[in-house]
């Protein structure tokens, strides 16, 4: 397993480096044996500097459900007696939870996290929220499946964000968990332990680990115990589903008398802390409110699209001053570039426009990138998501020796890479300063993929 104690103090130079006010041109980039950039300086290349020609910030994911990357695939036939939906592809979802185990489930996540780092994501926020065993059995470890994500992160090299979920009740009224969802549950004081449970599991995690706390939805945890759930984070960040689903919007407005965005502006303390995931169903007032409110927006177009969530209303979220974030959620495709393409194209096709995010100072690409990497640091609690000393060494390089990369410069890069490209245009990244996937390979793939196939063989076979 890695030595993250061992590190020492490297040098990295680039032709091209995007810096917090802009392009710079041949940077060499020190970073300290901590995992953070020390030195930041401008000249020819050092004689023991490792070269690229491009490097931008590596943002993080910022919403995954490790353990659902198993199912790609396998949730996309429609039943005879129903239209298919978001809630009959949950209802899919908790028939599979039934068989994985926790070898499984850190097989998955690992797999996960390689595919993050070869996209060119630099850390990963997992909302996870499978606590127990079929049946809502608790393991002897209460912690369990926690640890199983630990020790994936510890074997991946990526930086971990944990949010342990609270995931208390089925619904706004308070009933009973059932099925598949017995796995998740706990009440409040249960919820409590765990997370201490979890906290100790990061402990032999190197230092940009960071651990805060998911209160799973309105629905999910009753509205008396979202306080108690929300100061176990201490100041680690806050996540939570928020206006996801038209059924879920009619359910707390049912129960509450209020939209659920109209009830967590009025009755939740929010702030920066904060990331509010999907908000695919808003007003326009409740757009501009929640973007002025200092909360991330979480957003996974990929997985917005393929639920049939809706697209969230970005360029009002813009103007307003919000701050985004890319997550792969349900991880059907773990891919940086496509959720860029897929958030800005989904406003083009609503709005018949075009370069939907684009600025007469910025390109698409390049204010998206700018945007999530800052957005995405806040939202994992990681500093503030950008090439600067004293920040995480969270850094991409791109392969320029790409047909569709050859030549270009300065914000051509990002807008060809969101547009254009995909994942090969990734060579290297280094989270917190771990040089983990080299020439377009994260270091220990062969074992990583090994390990996964074998972990999903079964659990293919019974779907």
């Amino acid at each position: 397993m890695a030595d993250f104690s061992s590190k020492e103090a490297v040098v990295l130079w680039a032709r091209q480096v995007l810096l917090p006010d802009g392009w710079a041109q041949n940077v060499a980039l020190q970073i300290g044996a901590d995992g953070r950039i020390a030195r930041i300086e401008r000249g020819p290349a050092p004689a023991h500097a490792l070269r690229r020609e491009v490097i931008v910030h590596a943002p993080a994911n910022t919403h995954s459900h490790s353990f659902q990357r198993a199912m790609a695939g396998l949730t996309e036939r429609r039943s005879a007696a129903q239209s298919d939906s978001f809630w009959s592809w949950r209802q899919l979802m908790y028939r599979f939870l039934d068989r994985i185990t926790p070898d499984q489930v850190q097989a998955i996540a690992a797999y996960v996290q390689m595919e993050m780092l070869e996209a060119g994501f630099g850390a990963n926020v997992e909302f996870h929220y499978l606590h127990h065993a079929p049946g809502g059995q608790t393991y002897d470890n209460l912690a369990e499946l926690s640890a199983r994500i630990a020790a994936a992160a510890e074997q991946t090299g990526i930086g971990l964000t944990l949010l342990p979920v609270h995931y208390q009740q089925g619904g706004c009224d308070g009933r009973a968990l059932n099925g598949g969802q017995l796995r998740f549950g706990n009440d409040a004081d249960r919820f409590a332990r765990l997370f201490d449970g979890a906290r100790q599991a990061l402990a032999s995690l190197p230092g940009d680990t960071r651990i805060g706390v998911a209160p799973h939805s309105l629905r999910a945890v009753a509205a008396r115990d979202l306080a108690a759930t929300v100061a176990l984070a201490g100041d680690g960040p806050v996540h939570m589903h928020l206006a996801e689903q038209q059924a879920e919007v009619d359910e707390v407005l049912g129960a509450t008398g209020a939209r659920p965005v109209e009830w967590a502006l009025g009755n939740l303390d929010l702030s920066p802390q904060w990331c509010l995931i999907h908000c695919t169903r808003m007003l326009p007032a409740e757009t501009i409110a929640l973007a002025r409110s200092g909360a991330v927006a979480g957003l996974c177009p990929l997985t917005e699209a393929s639920l049939g969530d809706g697209i969230f209303d970005g360029i009002r979220w813009a103007e307003a001053g919000g701050a985004i974030s890319l997550g792969s959620d349900s991880n059907i495709r773990i891919s940086l570039a496509e959720e860029l393409r897929q958030l800005d194209t989904s406003q083009r096709l609503r709005d018949h426009s075009r370069a939907a995010f684009a600025t007469p100072d910025l390109s698409t690409g390049r204010r998206l990138m700018d945007a999530i990497s800052r957005g995405g640091a806040q939202a994992a609690g990681r500093g503030a998501g950008a090439i600067a000393v004293g920040e995480w060494a969270d850094l991409l390089a791109f392969d320029m020796d790409h047909p569709d990369l050859t030549g270009l410069q300065g914000d051509f890069i990002p807008d060809s890479f969101a547009f254009a490209g995909d994942s090969g245009m990734v060579r290297d990244v280094w989270s917190a300063g771990r040089h983990m996937v080299q020439d377009g390979r994260h270091i220990r793939r062969d074992a990583i993929r090994s390990a996964y196939v074998a972990a999903v063989q079964s659990l293919r076979a019974e779907a």
